[in-house]
C-alpha cells in the first residue's frame, strides 16, 4: 500500500467517526414536551376559605371522621348524585380505606395535581360536604369542579346554596378561564360523551 492511499483511508475513517454523533442525534426520537402544570406555580392556592354557614380546608388525615361519618351517612345520595357507582360510598369500608382516601387527596394536593377540600360547619365539628378542583379530561376546559353534600344538606337546600357560592369562589380565586361543572352546568350524558370524544 503506497502512502497516498494510506492517507486517503485514514481520512475517510476519520471522516465517518466524526459523523456518527450527527447521525445519532437525528436518529433520536424528539423529547416529549412536559404537560403544563395544573396550575402556574406561582399561584398561591386556597388554604382556608370562609362561607356562610361553613369553612373549606384541604382533606386530609386530620379530618379523616369527618368525612367518613359524612359520606356513610348518605350512600344511596352519593351513589345516584355523585359518584354514579356503587363503588362509592358502600357498605363495608373501614377506617383504613378512609385513612387511604385523605392520604391521597393530601398527596395530590401537596403535589398540586389536584384540590380537596372538606366543607365544615364553621365550630369544625361536622362535614357537610367536599368540593373537588381538578384538571379537565376535555380539551378547552381548565378545570372541573365537583361537590356534594351529605342527603341532610341536600333536603334543607344547602347544594344549591353551596353550588353558587363555589362557583363565584372558583371565579374569584383560582386562574381558570373556562370551568366544567358536570352534573350541573353540563348534564352528565353531555360531559360522559366529550370525555369519550377527547384526543387519544
Amino acid at each position: 500500500m503506497n502512502v497516498k492511499t494510506a492517507s486517503m483511508g485514514l481520512a475517510l475513517a476519520l471522516l465517518a467517526m466524526a459523523s456518527v454523533p450527527a447521525q445519532a442525534q437525528e436518529a433520536a426520537p424528539a423529547a416529549t414536551q412536559a404537560p403544563a402544570p395544573f396550575v402556574p406555580a406561582d399561584f398561591a392556592v386556597p388554604q382556608r376559605a370562609e362561607g356562610p354557614g361553613f369553612t373549606l380546608v384541604p382533606l386530609g388525615p386530620d379530618l379523616v371522621k369527618l368525612d367518613f361519618d359524612a359520606y356513610m351517612s348518605s350512600i344511596p345520595h352519593l351513589q345516584q348524585t355523585f359518584s354514579r357507582s356503587t363503588d362509592w360510598p358502600r357498605e363495608g369500608l373501614n377506617d383504613a380505606d378512609a385513612m387511604r382516601d385523605m392520604e391521597g387527596e393530601q398527596a395530590r394536593f401537596a403535589a398540586r395535581k389536584s384540590f380537596a377540600y372538606g366543607v365544615l360547619t364553621p365550630d369544625g365539628s361536622r362535614e357537610r360536604g367536599s368540593v373537588y378542583v381538578s384538571p379537565s379530561p376535555v380539551p378547552g376546559y381548565d378545570a372541573v369542579v365537583r361537590l356534594w353534600v351529605t342527603k341532610a344538606e341536600y333536603d334543607a337546600g344547602f347544594d344549591a346554596e353551596l353550588y353558587d357560592w363555589v362557583q363565584a369562589w372558583v371565579k374569584k380565586e383560582w386562574p381558570f378561564a373556562k370551568v366544567a361543572y358536570p352534573g350541573r352546568a353540563i348534564d352528565w350524558a353531555s360531559w360522559d360523551a366529550m370525555v369519550a370524544e377527547k384526543p387519544r
